[in-house]
């Protein structure tokens, strides 16, 4: 896809397995960059100044009557609001139904304890800013690939993300962001292999 022009304010290189948090203003876009492919990224953002205001994957599908997203669509808050809008997009494949992967799934489905998570991640990146973690986090899971069969069943399947590939968003309110490289290489939700992700601020 061609991406328009952009200035790089901010830049993040996020190791695999790693979180990273910063803030944007109104108007400013993010770029997040798989940067191996096949890397998925939970996303999640508050607005600055209320922090019982969030992006809502569930109230986001409300609105839009769909659970994919293109270029040009908003993302909501638990509000109502539009809190960011796809600008650019070279995948196309995104989860709005999956929770952040937290130490009691990797228990439940891989029998491993103390496994490194999304919600651990996405804790410790945004604690500084007065975030204390919550029960659970309902991020917006960048390039993860869950495909919803006729029959209800739903299958994490590897993402279609290829090296290099991004999705744009632009922040429709000041925010808080927290991003993490999930860190699950027991499946295909990340190829089998964690990698890390590249953040672009305007």
């Amino acid at each position: 896809m061609k991406r328009g022009k952009f200035h790089v304010k901010q830049e993040y290189f996020i190791e695999a397995e790693g979180g990273q948090a910063f803030k944007m203003k109104k108007g400013q876009t993010v770029r997040v960059i798989d940067v191996e492919g096949e890397q998925v990224v939970d996303f999640v953002v508050y607005k600055d100044g209320d922090l019982s205001e969030r992006i809502d994957p569930g109230v986001t599908m409300d609105a839009l009557h769909s659970y994919k997203v293109t270029p040009g669509d908003i993302l909501y808050s638990n509000k109502y609001h539009p809190i960011m809008t796809v600008v650019e997009d070279d995948v196309g494949v995104h989860d709005f139904f999956n929770p952040a992967c937290r130490p009691e799934m990797y228990e439940l489905l891989y029998n491993k304890k103390d496994h490194r998570s999304c919600y651990e991640n996405l804790g410790q990146a945004l604690e500084p800013y007065g975030l204390s973690q919550p029960d659970q986090y309902y991020p917006f899971n960048i390039f993860m690939n869950t495909v919803v069969e006729d029959n209800g069943g739903m299958k994490v399947k590897r993402p279609l993300s290829k090296p290099g590939d991004s999705i744009l968003l632009r922040a429709e309110m000041d925010l808080i962001v927290g991003v993490s490289a999930c860190p699950c290489s027991e499946s295909e939700c990340n190829g089998y292999k964690c990698t890390p992700i590249k953040v672009e601020v305007e």
